[in-house]
């Protein structure tokens, strides 16, 4: 559980932060560039198979935020409107927010309110970030989702197989594949032989791609 670890800030191979946990050898974001993983695996191969339209998206670990915040930067660029939910049990603290550089590194210092305001608005409420973007901040465990045929797209961005396998499992990817709609499309880092076999044997038809810098494979599975 992250609540009862400790987390440090740390800076990745592309200059990005992301919140490492000492105790488990896991981070939020990969060490080889949490900016460069949100852009390839999320943007790249989910979010830009989606132009001129009205979208959904569910994001499976909030953490930093850095997910939803390039999605609110990309739809302005793809003119999206974006309804977007991100899940999270243990919300980062105010100090940890301050210690994140996404906002620089992005060359985004005018959407720095836009950043705050997607961290400090109330959980579990859906606010207007921006006339063409709405956030649910979720606080709740994956296991709790039931959501059914509401997403377009999902963001699978859960700690690895390695440190907590339970979220990688059937009993998980079967509440994915109710939550989105038909054609919907989940996009993950991961691309373990023990996931794609779970997505699959829930219905999913999945695909590996190429992966982010640090990994060779990906994986995009769709309904």
């Amino acid at each position: 559980m992250k609540t009862a670890l400790k987390r440090q800030i740390i800076i990745t191979s592309d200059g990005s932060t992301t919140i490492h946990l000492p105790e488990l050898n896991e981070q939020y974001h990969s060490k080889h560039g949490a900016i460069q993983e949100a852009y390839h695996v999320f943007v790249k191969n989910g979010l830009a198979l989606f132009q001129n339209k009205n979208i959904s998206i569910l994001e499976i670990g909030f953490g930093t935020g850095l997910n939803c915040f390039i999605t609110f930067l990309e739809s302005k660029e793809r003119n999206l409107v974006v309804d977007y939910a991100g899940v999270e049990a243990y919300p980062i603290s105010t100090d940890e927010l301050k210690k994140l550089n996404y906002v620089s590194e992005l060359n985004a210092e005018q959407q720095k309110p836009i950043f705050n305001k997607m961290h400090t608005v109330s959980w579990n409420e859906k606010h207007t970030i921006s006339e063409e973007f709405m956030l649910t901040k979720q606080q709740k465990f994956f296991d709790e989702i039931d959501d059914d045929t509401c997403y377009d797209l999902i963001y699978f961005d859960a700690f690895g197989a390695r440190v907590q396998p339970e979220l990688w499992t059937e009993q998980i990817f079967k509440k994915m594949y109710n939550a989105l709609k038909k054609g919907g499309v989940l996009v993950t880092y991961s691309a373990k032989g023990s996931v794609r076999r779970a997505m699959q044997s829930v219905g999913f038809s999945v695909e590996r791609l190429g992966g982010p810098p640090g990994k060779r494979e990906m994986l995009r599975a769709t309904k």
